[in-house]
């Protein structure tokens, strides 16, 4: 045979051999050092790109003087490609498996995956096709949300973007800060910014191009300055949690610290969050298996109302979707008035009890606000998505929170309220507030010194903190999601992380491709800004009498930071985020009892700087599907995130300034709902303290092996899932379980039913069965009724509520429809849906 090697290896000798063909002996260790590569189809010996077999690679285990022929190098190649090939396919089987998102259980959800791999169609045809391409995100979910594609060059950081910014970030939490502490009162959540300020890009962008506006108008209104405005408004959108310490400390504890102690409370703990974000951005943003389902709808609201150029069917696919956004958002907006203002008993449809309203019975099972909300149906998209979008969490989440809700709430719940359990039967089902021994609101002015502390002796002449069934359910479920978050987030979830880690970027998604030609944050940003925030802090807890030491200060960053991963982990791959405010009270109770301030700052620092971190990366990862340049971000973020504290303490100062009465309960609608709640909380873990209420001598001591339970229950469902992986308990997420049916209360039973039957709808239903439809009107859907029911939400405040105290249209508040649920057992509240009525004088329980 002719000799292949006419450019020999240069650590290769060519030996005679008896038949004629040519044998290479090859010095294993020299070979280590060689640049060269073999053609694994000629055999000649080339330099070659690194992905390329070299002979270190397929020789492994010969010796240094072992001779092979010629026509052995292709048997070798091919062992050693098949082998590798065997290795990742596994791999990927793996992560398939694990990966619930990955391996949706509907048949439609396998062949996506399936197709995923094999299919070079292009967006285009893919979007017909419902098949994914290598270039695109493996995830149904995300291609049918965000375009796989980039233009580098388009302006981003823009005169025009800051500027919106800027007015977002203080109008945006400036009206939520001002109505906080009315009753009722309005949200306005950041999608509503998201597209309010659509028309006034547009409008700026009609400013002339040349001359001197040509620094304002550089270019045509784009995608990314919008994505970059709403992660401004976002940002700084809802009232940051620590202006209810200052509130409370003002109206419930005759504390006024100034304003230096109220900066650097609330910027510290609004910002400290931040750092963990930009630690974990590798983790919880880059990869593809972290979805953040909620980012989709923004997502798709971006990319329907700005078309994106391209091929004329993409064009009207996207002209369509906007028609429908507009459509629906309309049909929304002209719904929403009745079930939230002209017939309410839409909103609150417990038809059962309007049939039988005086029955005990009837209204604790099938009423809405005291009850176990088996009349299942409202038509109020706002209850609806109260505990999360169903139209953006995937069907087997939803699974989840229907299969916990039903065995706790509907099948143990009136076990236990009827057997008496926690002398349940003189409480109602379900309420948020304590009771006292004659089944009257604890009264927690009764037990606080005029020094804010505890008054023992008032305390034990009084009574123990008596709660309903439903709470007492809900502060079990609340311990096990603790330890239910981080054993499943180690059992289920390490593969995606670990996928990720041992992968390099070219391995990556297509998002995570597109988005690595930008410069990255450099690490000693985070840790400059986690140093500034520290020290603000650090100052404010010692230069002020909190009464928290340095010491727990710290105790609750690092719960913060040790938890962030593992609840950051169940956020992004499930929707749902487990809260730490809880056992954040319970800790600092039992570590430093009776001081209600430090407390309530405890908290704060514990629990709010995971929600903040989680947030910021919630918008870091629509910045990635959007792909805006990273340092963008970080500077929109932590500007807006200033700007938008410093006007909520404004706000909140003028506020108090100058409404009569606020906080008090002189005022009808400025009683400060949720700073009562705070004050009850702080009086409650703070002062009453966790030993009282859960210690072993208290009358719910028997909740604290919830915390067993929460970390015994996944190792089970995983161990099962492995000896039995056809069977689907890869799907059962414990944290999701125990998190979303803790939420009852305050939220109500309808809350979780009504979240469930839409998400079957949607996510199970028409993603099976009309999946070219769902793919291209689903997420844009929810995008409209979100924003049609918040802006109706709004115009109804602002012009029916607020004018006149609330007195315009009295005849239509008092009709029949607005009145009708609250005829019955379960709308009157209190205790008068309890199954025994104490007499006057009467007690239960113990002392």
């Amino acid at each position: 045979m002719p000799d292949r090697h006419q450019t020999p290896h240069p650590y290769a000798q060519a030996l005679p051999e008896p038949d004629g063909q040519t044998t290479t002996r090859l010095n294993r260790r020299n070979s280590k050092a060689s640049n060269w590569t073999f053609d694994g189809t000629t055999g000649r010996p080339i330099r070659s790109p690194k992905d390329q077999v070299t002979m270190r690679d397929f020789l492994p285990d010969m010796e240094a003087t072992e001779e092979i022929r010629d026509d052995q190098y292709m048997e070798v190649v091919a062992g050693q490609e098949a082998s590798k090939a065997k290795h990742e396919g596994e791999d990927a089987l793996q992560k398939s498996f694990w990966d619930p998102n990955l391996s949706d259980p509907s048949p439609r959800a396998a062949d996506e995956t399936l197709h995923y791999t094999h299919s070079t169609e292009t967006p285009e045809v893919q979007e017909d096709k419902d098949q994914g391409s290598d270039e695109d995100s493996p995830y149904a979910e995300v291609r049918t949300s965000v375009h796989p594609t980039d233009d580098p060059y388009l302006p981003v950081s823009t005169i025009r973007a800051w500027f919106l910014g800027t007015i977002m970030s203080i109008v945006l939490p400036g009206i939520n800060q001002f109505f906080i502490y009315r009753y009722p009162n309005v949200l306005v959540p950041g999608i509503v910014a998201q597209l309010v300020v659509h028309p006034l890009g547009l409008l700026l962008a009609k400013l002339p191009r040349r001359g001197r506006w040509k620094w304002v108008n550089p270019c045509h209104w784009n995608y990314k300055e919008h994505t970059l405005v709403y992660i401004m408004a976002n940002v700084s959108a809802g009232s940051a949690y620590a202006t209810d310490i200052i509130a409370t400390q003002k109206f419930f504890y005759n504390q006024n610290w100034g304003w230096g102690y109220n900066l650097l409370l609330v910027l510290s703990t609004q910002m400290i969050g931040f750092s963990f974000a930009g630690v974990l951005h590798k983790i919880l943003v880059t990869p593809a298996s972290m979805i953040w389902p909620a980012t989709l709808v923004n997502t798709a609201l971006f990319n329907t109302l700005h078309s994106r150029s391209g091929p004329q069917t993409l064009r009207a696919k996207s002209n369509s979707r906007q028609v429908f956004f507009y459509i629906t958002a309309a049909l929304m907006f002209a719904w929403s008035f009745f079930p939230s203002y002209l017939f309410t008993a839409l909103s609150m449809f417990d038809w059962v009890t309007w049939i039988k309203p005086t029955s005990q019975v009837i209204n604790l099972l099938f009423g809405y606000q005291s009850g176990a909300g088996m009349s299942l149906l409202t038509l109020d998209w706002g209850m609806m998505a109260a505990v999360g979008n169903p139209l953006a969490t995937p069907w087997w989440v939803t699974g989840n929170v229907l299969g916990g809700f039903v065995f706790f709430i509907w099948f143990l719940g009136p076990i236990l309220y009827y057997s008496n359990v926690f002398y349940a039967k003189y409480l109602p089902f379900s309420s948020a507030s304590v009771f006292d021994n004659t089944a009257n609101t604890y009264n927690v002015t009764r037990v606080v010194d005029d020094d804010a502390t505890l008054d023992v002796s008032a305390y034990e002449g009084y009574s123990p903190v008596y709660m309903s069934l439903s709470s007492a359910l809900s502060y079990s479920l609340k311990f096990a999601a603790i330890t239910a978050t981080v054993a499943h987030s180690i059992l289920f979830f390490r593969h995606q992380v670990w996928h990720h880690l041992r992968n390099p970027p070219s391995k990556s998604d297509i998002h995570a491709r597109l988005s690595s030609v930008y410069p990255s944050i450099p690490g000693w940003w985070y840790l400059c800004l986690f140093m500034i925030n520290l020290i603000l802090a650090i100052i404010t807890v010692t230069v002020w009498p909190t009464g928290l030491p340095v010491w727990g200060l710290f105790v609750a960053i690092v719960l913060a930071g040790v938890m962030v991963l593992p609840i950051g982990l169940t956020q992004a791959i499930t929707n749902m985020q487990v809260g730490l405010n809880v056992i954040s009270e319970i800790i600092i109770g039992a570590m430093i009892p009776g001081k209600p301030v430090a407390m309530m700052i405890f908290k704060t620092y514990g629990y709010i700087t995971t929600t903040q971190a989680l947030g910021f990366i919630q918008d870091l990862k629509i910045a990635h599907y959007m792909h805006i340049p990273p340092r963008h971000i970080f500077f929109a973020q932590v500007i807006a995130c200033i700007v938008g504290s410093i006007t909520q303490l404004f706000v909140q100062v003028w506020v108090f300034e100058n409404v009569p009465d606020i906080c008090s309960a002189k005022s009808e609608r400025w009683w400060c709902p949720h700073t009562r709640t705070f004050f009850s909380a702080s009086v409650l873990y703070g002062l009453i303290g966790p030993r009282r209420l859960f210690g072993v001598e208290s009358l719910y001591k028997h909740l604290n092996w919830f915390y067993l339970l929460g970390a015994i229950m996944p190792l089970i469902t995983w161990l099962m899932a492995r000896r039995w992986p056809r069977v689907g308990f890869q799907y059962v997420c414990w944290p999701v379980v125990f998190s979303c049916v803790s939420l009852l209360p305050p939220y109500l039973p309808i809350n979780f039913i009504s979240f469930c039957i839409v998400g079957f709808i949607t996510q199970y239903y028409v993603r099976r069965n009309y999946f070219n439809w769902w793919s291209r009107y689903n997420y844009t859907l929810s995008a409209a009724l979100t924003c049609g029911y918040a802006s109706c939400i709004i115009v109804i405040f602002f012009t029916l509520q607020l004018p006149k105290d609330g007195k315009i249209g009295q005849n239509i508040q008092n009709w029949w429809g607005n009145t009708v649920y609250l005829d019955t057992l379960d709308g009157k509240g209190g205790v008068a849906s309890a199954a025994i009525h104490l007499k006057e004088g009467e007690k239960f329980g113990s002392n």
